[in-house]
C-alpha cells in the first residue's frame, strides 16, 4: 500500500483564499507517489469559507472539513487537527498562502531523507521591517532563555511523522507551544528555508493580542529564566537601595545644614520600584495563568460537524483533542 500524507490548514475568514489554497495543495499531491487527505479545520468563520469548502468537499474525497463550535484561537484549532491526521506523516501549512504550498514538495524530500521533523523558516520576509525585526529579536530572545533549542524564525508550517504524531497524542496539554513541543521530543529537525510574500488577500486574524499570547506562550512554557531574573532583581535592587540610604545618611550626617533630600527622590524611587513590582507580578501571574489552563483539562477544540470523516465521528476523551456537539 502507499504510504499517505495528511494535509491539515486551519482556517478563518479565508473565503477568498481557500480556493486558489485546495487547488494549489492538490497539484503538488497529485505530483508525489503518496496518497493524501486534506483536512481543514475551520475555526467558526463569519463569512463564505464554510460553504465554499463544503461544496467543494462534495465533488473531492481528499478534502475533509471540521468545523469548531466557536473560535478556539490558531493554537488549539491547529494542534487538534494535526492530532486527527491519519496519514504516515501530516504536513500543517498556512491557509493565508504566504506560507506557500509548493513547500511541501521540499517537507517531503527531507522526510523521505529521514527527518522526521521538518519546519520552514523565515529569514527573509516581505512583511513590514518593524515587526519583522520584533519577530526576529523575539526569536533571538526565547532561544537563549529556552531550556531547548528552538528552531529560529519558524513559522509553524512544516512536515511530521506519524511517530512525531503518536507522542503529541500522549500529551495531556489543552494550551500548546507546538513549535516548541516538536523541539522538546528531540528527534532532529531539517529546516526549508523560504522568502515569506506579503498577505494578498482577506484580512489577516492576527492582532497585538493573539501575537503577544503567542509570545508569552512559547515563554513560559519552556523557560524559568524570568522568574529567576526576578530573584536576582529583587537581590540587586535591595542592595541598591540599601547602598543609596547609607549615601543619603552619610551626606545628611556630614552636611546636615545644606543638604536636603526633597521629595523628587522620593517620588521618583517610589515610581519605578512600583513599576518593578507590577511587571514582576504580570510575569508570576502569566506562569499561574499557563498553570490554570494545564490543570482545567479542557478539550483542545469542541466541533459541531465533520465532513467526508469516515468512520463517523467516535467518542473522543477531552485530553486527547475535542468534544463533538453532534
Amino acid at each position: 500500500m502507499r504510504k499517505k500524507i495528511s494535509v491539515v490548514t486551519p482556517v478563518f475568514n479565508e473565503e477568498e483564499n481557500v480556493v486558489e489554497l485546495c487547488d494549489r495543495i492538490a497539484a503538488v499531491m497529485r505530483s508525489q507517489p503518496y496518497d493524501y487527505e486534506h483536512l481543514c479545520i475551520d475555526n467558526c468563520s463569519t463569512d463564505r469559507t464554510v460553504s465554499i469548502l463544503k461544496e467543494r468537499a462534495a465533488t473531492d474525497p481528499h478534502l475533509k472539513l471540521i468545523i469548531n463550535a466557536r473560535n478556539f484561537g490558531y493554537v488549539r484549532s491547529s494542534f487538534h487537527a494535526l492530532l486527527q491526521a491519519s496519514g504516515d506523516a501530516a504536513v500543517l501549512i498556512a491557509s493565508d498562502l504566504q506560507d506557500p504550498p509548493e513547500m511541501i514538495v521540499e517537507f517531503i524530500k527531507k522526510w523521505e531523507s529521514g527527518y522526521k521533523s521538518v519546519m520552514a523558516t523565515k529569514p527573509v520576509s516581505e512583511e513590514s521591517s518593524l515587526m519583522f525585526a520584533v519577530r526576529k529579536l523575539y526569536y533571538k530572545t526565547i532561544g537563549r532563555i529556552s531550556e531547548v533549542p528552538l528552531v529560529p524564525n519558524a513559522t509553524g508550517s512544516g512536515l511530521f511523522d506519524r511517530k512525531v504524531l503518536d507522542i503529541l497524542r500522549k500529551l495531556k496539554d489543552p494550551y500548546p507551544y507546538f513549535r516548541g513541543l516538536v523541539c522538546e521530543i528531540g528527534y532532529p529537525i531539517a529546516t526549508v528555508p523560504f522568502k515569506q510574500p506579503r498577505r494578498i488577500r482577506g484580512v489577516t486574524s492576527q492582532n497585538f493580542y493573539s501575537l503577544y499570547d503567542m509570545a508569552m506562550l512559547g515563554i513560559t512554557k519552556h523557560s524559568k529564566v524570568p522568574l529567576r531574573m526576578m530573584t536576582l532583581c529583587g537581590f540587586g535592587l535591595a542592595s541598591l537601595s540599601l547602598i543609596v540610604a547609607m549615601a543619603y545618611f552619610l551626606a545628611k550626617l556630614f552636611f546636615w545644614n545644606s543638604f536636603n533630600i526633597g521629595t523628587a527622590p522620593l517620588v521618583i524611587g517610589l515610581f519605578f520600584f512600583s513599576a518593578v513590582q507590577m511587571i514582576f507580578l504580570g510575569l508570576i501571574g502569566e506562569y499561574i495563568g499557563t498553570i490554570q489552563t494545564q490543570v482545567r483539562e479542557l478539550p483542545l477544540v469542541v466541533e459541531v460537524e465533520r465532513v467526508n470523516f469516515e468512520p463517523p465521528l467516535t467518542s473522543q476523551k477531552p485530553n486527547h483533542g475535542s468534544e463533538s456537539l453532534n
